[in-house]
């Protein structure tokens, strides 16, 4: 028999019930107001800690008179689209009354979430959004297993469940790229994945769509991480093969370190080689040649996010998933192609 109400995360009546005590005693032992006994506080807490229960900090800040703070939590707030993510639900925050914490978690392990979560929700917090840019990410969002509202902000591809997201659509961006690189001669598009959740990226699904809708070659994904001397290697890769003519990367980061390891290899970009890359992050139209891009408005991304957020916490009904399409960004890394690449 369950020990929690049904369909839903444990709450403080459930909590009550294991330990044999009222509501108003468990909120006691939650909000220490009012001297308990060591008797009752023990029962309390063996109860909580079988139930897993996260007090609704939402409710308590309520209570409070204090639903002011929100909480952002992510795997990093260093990268370009995490930390401008960031930024959008930060000034949106702001602008409506809210200022915001936020909490980075490293790793996916189970006590790296678990400390990241149980730090967020000990403050008097009236919402959380998790971007669920990778791993950590999705583990986060995964534990917050709480009344609280709850948004998640992703690239496309994201967890399944009642969690209202902000997305950018980035199939349909990956689609376009790859459609537009080969509209150019290319007879097919080479690809540099960034890590991955397990699954492919919603950019990578779009690439390979549009190849296989085309009836062109669709080439082995060549996959690096986060570390820019990995696409530096991927980039002295393909310079050593001669059906590349055109590559697309997951990233301007990636395009610009592969475009620098085809300059180390006299290949020209785009003479011999087109290259596209996806963000455009500041240094994409300064870059030698000016990088031909995917542009992700992640200010707005993450303002949507804080939008759903809003919603939620005003007690409206849960709204459905925000979703915009990035936009194609053509520069000088891209030309067209006229004959096949044969000396190197």
């Amino acid at each position: 028999m369950s020990r929690t109400s049904p369909g839903n995360a444990p709450k403080i009546v459930d909590v009550a019930r294991v330990a044999g005590v009222s509501v108003p005693t468990v909120s006691r032992v939650l909000n220490g107001s009012t001297p308990v006994s060591d008797r009752l506080k023990e029962r309390v807490s063996a109860a909580i800690k079988e139930l897993g229960y996260r007090p609704n900090s939402a409710a308590r800040a309520l209570a409070l008179g204090s639903r002011s703070m929100i909480a952002i939590l992510a795997g990093n707030s260093s990268r370009y689209g995490w930390a401008r993510t960031i930024q959008g639900i930060e000034v949106t925050a702001r602008q409506r009354g809210f200022s915001s914490i936020v909490s980075v978690v490293e790793s996916a392990e189970e006590s790296d979430v678990s400390v990241a979560v149980d730090l967020v929700l000990a403050e008097n917090v009236a919402g959380v959004i998790v971007l669920e840019f990778d791993e950590p990410g999705r583990a986060l969002l995964r534990a917050l297993k709480t009344a609280i509202p709850i948004v998640g902000v992703s690239g496309g591809n994201h967890s399944e469940g009642p969690v209202p997201h902000a997305t950018l659509e980035e199939f349909a961006a990956g689609k376009q790229v790859t459609e537009y690189l080969l509209s150019l001669g290319h007879e097919t598009v080479h690809h540099v994945s960034q890590p991955t959740m397990g699954r492919p990226l919603g950019r990578t699904d779009g690439w390979q769509s549009a190849l296989e809708e085309a009836g062109a070659p669709v080439p082995a994904i060549v996959h690096c991480d986060w570390e820019p001397r990995t696409a530096y290697r991927a980039g002295q890769g393909l310079a050593t093969a001669k059906d590349v003519s055109a590559v697309f990367c997951s990233n301007d980061d990636i395009a610009m370190a592969v475009m620098r390891a085809f300059a180390d290899n006299q290949i020209t970009v785009p003479g011999d080689v087109s290259v596209m890359g996806f963000d455009d992050q500041p240094l994409a139209e300064f870059w030698a040649p000016s990088l031909s891009t995917v542009r992700q408005d992640f200010d707005d991304l993450g303002s949507r996010a804080f939008r759903l957020l809003e919603a939620l916490m005003q007690g409206e009904p849960a709204p459905g998933n925000s979703v915009a399409v990035p936009k194609l960004i053509l520069r000088e890394s891209t030309n067209p192609h006229y004959k096949d690449r044969t000396t190197l």
